[in-house]
């Protein structure tokens, strides 16, 4: 009896498996993306001459097996911030202007479903972007982009794509904090709306519209909600909590990789994922669904950060490319002047440095201003030397800043190096402590706690800063270089570049309390092509460099500095 029974059960089952398999189908579709690429196309650095890990020609191998594996079934993405990084970028960004962008080239070949804009791509100005937009065979997204003309996004807000039946939106944000940043010659005619505000109406217009059967957040944003001039720089995490409807968030920006599920408003899980950067991990996200006679029954998402940096390069992708890879190793190889001794940024953290000092001369003698504000924008660069050639001009000078000068009232002056010096210094309270504010651990900034980009020191003034005392009462300037009394009521010119002018770091907001919105009445000069072009051909007039620190500040007291210096240079680089 109970072997009968057995078999009238077992042979129910095998009934039910056989309707479910010709009623019931499992669908897996693939979700890839980049992002944050910065230049990384080959894996190779321009920069600094040597193979690098990572790089679109690696992914191209990750997906080509993914596409084997799982055929038409897989979406890539792109997040932003891919046309800046590398001189191979720079190089089809502004000399050769009449080819086909070798990124729009590159995201073609390797079949992009779609792209996002990031903060870095807007930087590269509207005759850039628009090009290479334009020569991308996929749509470039950005709800949140709007036209100040129509009042409609700037690029297509979503795009929605179909695979087995499945219908899959994908909508597009970038952080709204662009004008904190960039001058408005590179967003002319553009607003950013919040990112928030602007999911939820196209969250509605989506669902109405196109009834997907799953929503996709592509956002060039961080996960963690900061304010930054009263906007929401990294919002992503808001929209996937508080705006109902996401599956998926994918992310970008901030360079730090995630993997985790979050509950929304409603109780239903969406999966956040960020690869950070450089094209050294990829999102790898796995969507299931199980379907019912076209009704769908359940939805799974599962999420990983694959690591392409190890994978063997696509020799074909590397083939396809070689001419602009040639004419990029041929740019950067150019020999634009001399240098008599290395210089690097190691030095700039502990004071007065020949690598920022450099840049400090350079900016004073491009605008004749009485003052100039200089941080280091890598963590730690080196120019060896020797002779100097175009690769270390991306060294030198990392992003393509425009160089202005401004007004700014003595008092202004302190109060931007007071907030510097807090952002880059501890408070010592004895011969023991750090002298740099450092974290436990490396989080993204070489255990710094704060981003060396926002570590300006001045040229032009002499000054001490007091590493005993709290932010206000650290900076005492005695003198301009020449000797001349410094006056907090007089107003001087000072040398910035447009990241910081723009009020980038909050240094000239919050640190010398000018209101954001009398930045651009301060600025009574810019160039009008990146500073990086005005060094260079600054170094082809000079000729040979001869770097020294200029001395015009140090840190006090000299009895604790001194030690704590070696013992922090030891902690961040050895």
């Amino acid at each position: 009896m109970h072997i009968r029974n057995y078999l009238m059960a077992l042979l129910g089952a095998g009934s039910m498996l056989g309707v479910q398999a010709s009623n019931t189908e499992e669908i897996t579709i693939k979700l890839l993306e980049t992002s944050d690429v910065h230049g990384a196309y080959f894996p190779y650095d321009f920069i600094n001459r040597r193979p690098q890990k990572g790089s679109l020609a690696r992914i191209s191998t990750f997906v080509d097996a993914q596409r084997k594996q799982y055929g038409d079934n897989v979406l890539l993405f792109d997040n932003g911030d891919i046309l800046q990084g590398q001189p191979v970028a720079y190089y089809y960004n502004y000399i050769d202007t009449a080819s086909t962008h070798v990124c729009a080239a590159m995201l073609n070949y390797l079949k992009y479903d779609a792209g996002n804009m990031g903060n870095h791509d807007i930087e590269t100005g509207h005759a850039v972007y628009d090009r290479w937009a334009k020569q991308c065979r996929f749509p470039m997204l950005g709800a949140n982009i709007i036209d100040r003309r129509t009042g409609e996004p700037y690029f297509p807000p979503y795009r929605v794509f179909e695979r087995n039946g499945v219908r899959i939106a994908v909508l597009g944000l970038i952080t709204p904090a662009i004008p904190s940043w960039l001058p408005e010659t590179m967003w002319s005619g553009l607003r950013f709306e919040d990112m928030e505000t602007c999911a939820r109406r196209w969250a509605g217009i989506i669902a109405a519209k196109e009834h997907p059967d799953v929503l996709v957040g592509l956002f060039h944003a961080g996960p963690e909600g900061n304010l930054l001039d009263n906007v929401v720089e990294n919002g992503s995490e808001a929209v996937a909590r508080n705006v109902p409807g996401f599956d998926i968030v994918f992310m970008g920006h901030d360079h730090r990789r995630l993997c985790k599920k979050i509950c929304n408003a409603e109780g239903d899980s969406v999966l956040l994922i960020n690869p950070a950067n450089a094209a050294r991990t990829i999102a790898d996200v796995t969507l299931k669904v199980t379907r019912q006679d076209g009704r769908i029954l359940k939805k799974t998402v599962e999420g990983k950060l694959s690591d392409v940096s190890s994978l063997p390069v696509d020799e074909d992708f590397m083939q396809a490319f070689d001419p602009q890879y040639q004419a990029t190793l041929s740019f950067v190889s150019r020999k634009i002047g001399s240098i008599r001794q290395t210089i690097s940024t190691k030095d700039a953290y502990f004071g007065s440095s020949a690598f920022i000092d450099l840049l400090h001369q350079l900016q004073l003698d491009i605008t004749g201003a009485d003052i100039s504000f200089c941080a280091p924008l890598s963590f730690d660069a080196e120019i060896k030397a020797g002779d100097i050639y175009m690769s270390d001009m991306f060294n030198l000078y990392k992003y393509e800043n425009l160089l202005y000068t401004m007004r700014l009232t003595g008092r202004e002056i302190k109060g931007f190096l007071e907030m510097s010096y807090a952002l880059w210094t501890n408070r010592m309270q004895s011969p023991d402590d750090h002298l740099l504010l450092l974290n436990d651990k490396d989080e993204g900034f070489g255990r710094l706690k704060n981003p060396s980009f926002n570590f300006d020191s001045a040229a032009g003034i002499l000054y001490t800063v007091d590493v005993t005392k709290p932010e206000g009462e650290k900076i005492t300037i005695t003198s301009l270089a020449d000797g001349t009394p410094f006056d907090l009521d007089r107003t001087y010119t000072v040398a910035v570049n447009s990241y910081r002018g723009n009020g980038g770091g909050d240094l000239l907001t919050r640190g010398a309390g000018i209101p954001k919105e009398e930045l651009p009445r301060r600025i009574v000069f810019s160039t009008d092509k990146d500073l990086r072009y005005y060094l260079m051909k600054r170094i082809e007039e000079v000729g040979t460099l001869d770097p020294h620190p200029l001395n015009h500040w140090r840190f006090i007291p000299d009895e604790w500095v001194k030690p704590a210096a070696e013992r922090d240079r030891k902690v961040l680089f050895e």
